[in-house]
């Protein structure tokens, strides 16, 4: 499984994930079909791979070129099948109409009918494959009472799952409740993210990661946890060359 991380509008992420075996692909989260932002220093995209020494494969332009989700499916010779929506919000699903319009048959998920260019509403617990690729779909109600997370791992692979949390959980924090209720948040974050394997990569809507954390020591100034976190995640920042502040989005270890 091979995972692009593309930057989108102010602090969004979308991704890409291919099945490398059958080449096809499934889009998380599109915001916008076509234009993406370029990161600092002419990083656009990146792939995670977890079974390399780096993690990362970079991939170059110039800022003022911006990159195309459907540039990046034909750069890399798969076919896009399927999107996979987190929830209704415009800055997760505008993209779709567009979408569905550009590649006619492609299938739009999500578990609230509110997603636009929806073509299936998926329920809690449902599996989904994309080759090896198994898709566990868990509704995490909280910032939207349809809210879907997407628990991805693949058959006979050493490379740990990853799950696709949308604006239900990010580093260091979750996105605002705005749907339900304090318990139904609590139960999302703690009984459904919370007992996931402890090794699952975490890859999440936004890069919120600096705000949350300067927060975070704000409420508690004594916790050395949060120092630690929050040095951790300036000191990525030093180098705004190499986007590697973004990586703090996705490829640490979250946990509950």
């Amino acid at each position: 499984m091979k995972v692009k991380v593309i930057p989108v509008l102010e602090d969004n992420y979308m991704y890409l994930v291919i099945e490398e075996h059958t080449r096809e692909a499934v889009a998380v989260d599109v915001a916008v079909p076509k234009r993406a932002r370029p990161l600092p220093g002419a990083l656009c995209t990146r792939a995670w791979r977890p079974n390399t020494g780096s993690h990362l494969d970079h991939l170059h332009l110039p800022n003022s070129h911006p990159f195309q989700l459907l540039e990046i499916v034909g750069r890399e010779g798969v076919s896009l099948t399927t999107v996979l929506t987190t929830h209704h919000h415009w800055d997760h699903a505008r993209g779709n109409t567009e979408l569905a319009r550009l590649l006619p048959g492609l299938v739009v998920l999500g578990a609230d009918e509110r997603i636009c260019a929806l073509t299936r509403r998926l329920v809690h617990g449902e599996e989904l494959r994309f080759g090896a690729i198994h898709v566990r779909c868990l509704l995490t109600p909280g910032h939207t009472s349809g809210h879907m997370s997407y628990f991805l791992w693949e058959d006979e692979c050493l490379d740990p799952p990853a799950v696709f949390s949308g604006d239900a959980l990010s580093v260091a924090g979750c996105g605002s409740r705005l749907e339900t209720t304090a318990q139904q948040m609590y139960h999302s974050l703690v009984e459904t993210l919370g007992t996931l394997p402890p090794e699952t990569k975490v890859f999440c809507g936004h890069e919120h990661t600096l705000g949350n954390l300067e927060f975070a020591q704000k409420v508690e100034p004594c916790n050395n946890h949060v120092k630690a976190k929050l040095s951790w995640a300036k000191g990525l920042g030093s180098s705004p060359q190499t986007g590697e502040l973004s990586q703090a989005a996705w490829s640490c270890q979250t946990r509950l």
